[in-house]
């Protein structure tokens, strides 16, 4: 059966948040903390640096330094947060910058771009949200991307079927002669 009392932090662990410079509760909210999506699950902090290739299916929030690729599949969201620098080509379906971002940026479905946020690079993106205060410099695509090669085959495919009906209108005309 469980107990209020188990629920209670001992007294070491009091002593040592203590020692960590953690004065709350577990359950207190932090009044510093940032606003993270809440199925975020991958923290890359201040302070961590990594060079290379980053991918994953999962939320990323990115307050360190990355060179290299950011690849985020599914449904996930990239946020750079406002002490991120990244030098990174960054894919993901929502990524949201209030940082630094040098290199190529696709957003498959919304790119924001908060009043701290600073965009060197290209961006391609459907939507693209930006505050007062933001930074975007270079090539910018948005907006819903048309494939031509869709329209060739669409294209085609129309005229098939116009040329379809006339020709049966002659046969039917040399065959009442």
């Amino acid at each position: 059966m469980w107990k209020k009392e188990d629920a209670k932090p001992s007294e070491s662990s009091a002593a040592a948040s203590t020692a960590f410079g953690t004065t709350q509760s577990p359950d207190a909210p932090s009044s510093n903390s940032l606003p993270v999506s809440p199925r975020a699950a991958a923290c890359i902090s201040r302070g961590i640096k990594i060079r290379g290739e980053v991918t994953g299916t999962e939320d990323l929030f990115v307050d360190g330094q990355v060179e290299g690729k950011l690849n985020l599949t599914a449904n996930s969201c990239l946020t750079i947060g406002p002490n991120g620098e990244v030098k990174a080509d960054l894919n993901a379906r929502e990524i949201i910058v209030r940082g630094k971002v040098e290199g190529k940026i696709t957003a498959r479905d919304k790119l924001q771009i908060w009043s701290t946020g600073q965009i060197t690079g290209e961006v391609q993106t459907d939507r693209l949200a930006i505050e007062d205060g933001a930074l975007l410099r270079g090539k910018v695509e948005a907006g819903k991307q048309i494939t031509k090669p869709a329209e060739t085959k669409a294209a085609a495919a129309t005229a098939t079927s116009k040329a379809a009906p006339q020709s049966t209108g002659v046969n039917s005309g040399t065959a009442a002669d």
